[in-house]
């Protein structure tokens, strides 16, 4: 039986946000809490970001907030960090699909380690997580939303195998949304110019980059975050819809 009152309100309810330790991940946790969600904060390297923010959380409201490790290429430590994150919560009711690698692979230098990589944290975990997780979010009714990327359409010159994965994570996600449905709603988030790599970024590029954006500005972690939320506690009738969140950079660059 669905509950759709429920829907409303994320007070106690417990969401998993993959790659949550810092930058948008971080963001959209920190929101959510704000909004009475308890947080399990995957992470995969980044120990120390994660525990800091999971104090954080914590000492705004005690035991709201987890830390999970995880490589989210290897199906073994999905499911392990699944069957923790039931263990602890008895009953998630959202999974953000945030954690993502993000690199050029020109053809004529990729690799099959590159393959595995971008494939593996863009397409393949979001899917094993989601199969990992899916008798807890039958339970709760609850909600996935995975961060596409406006690039899943328009492809980004040298990264054609990052494209590839988020052009997969697309049709992913409108796929469980046919297939998870009436229980499970399933979105996503497509995000245009947000943050630049921490690798960095040419400030020539980023400017080319700004005038092909109709609004002229880059977006911010909170513009994707507060995306995040409408989907999660307000669109009850919404499923299978990726929100570009990219200020109309998709129109046409």
């Amino acid at each position: 039986m669905i509950d759709h009152h429920s829907r409303g309100s994320l007070e106690n309810k417990w969401v998993l946000i993959t790659g949550a330790a810092k930058r948008i991940g971080a963001t959209i946790a920190t929101k959510l809490h704000a909004e009475g969600a308890n947080i399990a904060i995957h992470y995969f390297a980044s120990s120390d970001d994660a525990k800091v923010l999971a104090t954080e959380l914590n000492t705004e409201r005690p035991h709201s907030a987890i830390t999970v490790q995880g490589d989210l290429r290897e199906t073994a430590d999905l499911n392990r960090m699944a069957q923790e994150v039931i263990d602890h919560t008895k009953g998630l009711y959202a999974l953000v699909n945030n954690a993502s690698s993000f690199y050029p692979t020109p053809l004529g230098e990729v690799t099959e380690d590159h393959w595995n990589d971008l494939i593996g944290s863009n397409l393949k975990a979001p899917l094993f997580l989601c199969q990992a997780l899916l008798p807890s979010l039958q339970k709760t009714s609850g909600t996935i939303i995975n961060i596409v990327d406006v690039h899943s359409q328009r492809p980004l010159k040298n990264h054609p195998v990052y494209g590839a994965a988020k052009a997969g994570l697309e049709m992913l996600t409108r796929s469980l949304a046919k297939d998870l449905g009436p229980e499970i709603r399933v979105n996503g988030i497509s995000p245009g110019a947000i943050l630049w790599p921490e690798s960095g970024m040419p400030k020539q590029i980023q400017k080319n980059i700004i005038q092909q954006i109709p609004l002229k500005k880059a977006g911010t972690p909170e513009d994707i975050a507060t995306a995040i939320l409408f989907l999660m506690r307000d669109a009850s009738y919404i499923t299978g819809h990726i929100l570009k969140v990219d200020g109309g950079r998709s129109i046409g660059w």
